[in-house]
């Protein structure tokens, strides 16, 4: 088992996102591997979101939060 990650990916920004009703990796393992990164970087910058209705796929809704979070941690490309 990896113990807590040191330096500067202690700080790093974790946005991981999962369909409720997924059938191949079902919502109760996401939620398990969040908890585990939440003990391994700082809990402040990880973000678990679900989709309610989504399967193993993704959506705009999805998309648009992926958006949100790229363009709130990453610096602007001139």
């Amino acid at each position: 088992s990896q113990g807590p990650i040191s330096g500067v990916n202690k700080d790093i920004a974790v946005l991981q996102c999962h369909g409720d009703c997924d059938p191949l990796v079902p919502v109760m393992f996401g939620s398990l591997t969040v908890e585990k990164l939440k003990t391994m970087i700082n809990p402040a910058n990880v973000t678990f979101k679900t989709y309610s209705g989504m399967m193993h796929s993704s959506s705009l809704e999805e998309m648009m939060d992926v958006k949100q979070f790229i363009d709130t941690h990453l610096p602007p490309i001139d």
